[in-house]
């Protein structure tokens, strides 16, 4: 059984920084992908960033270079570092896992965690 379980999220202050995680089981972070969405309120679920099983990133065009992505593969989990944070970040972060290459269209990743809340306070 898969499972991704997101934690970190929060309410932090317009320019503050913050670490997600995402522990993932029953699949290995080296032999997949895992990516990062977010769901913003009224908006559809965006791709954020993504990392291969080798370690090759990809970031949402919004990203802007603030936000970083990366693993251990040791632990087995994901982490995205989000930086200068503002407003337009406020979302309920995803991450997902799938065998194979990286989608920015989150229809095609097969397991999902239960999102972990970012809140930015102005």
């Amino acid at each position: 059984q898969v499972q991704l379980v997101e934690t970190g999220g929060g309410l932090v202050q317009t320019g503050a920084s913050l670490t997600l995680s995402c522990a993932v089981s029953g699949h290995s972070v080296n032999g997949n992908a895992v990516a990062w969405f977010r769901q913003a309120p009224g908006k559809e679920r965006a791709f954020v960033a993504g990392i291969s099983y080798i370690g090759q990133t990809l970031y949402g065009d919004f990203v802007k270079g603030r936000f970083t992505i990366n693993k251990d593969n040791a632990k087995n989990t994901v982490y995205l570092q989000l930086n200068n944070l503002n407003s337009e970040a406020r979302a309920v972060y995803y991450c997902a896992v799938r065998g194979g290459v990286i989608y920015l269209v989150d229809t095609i990743w097969e397991h999902w965690g239960q999102g972990a809340q970012v809140t930015v306070s102005t």
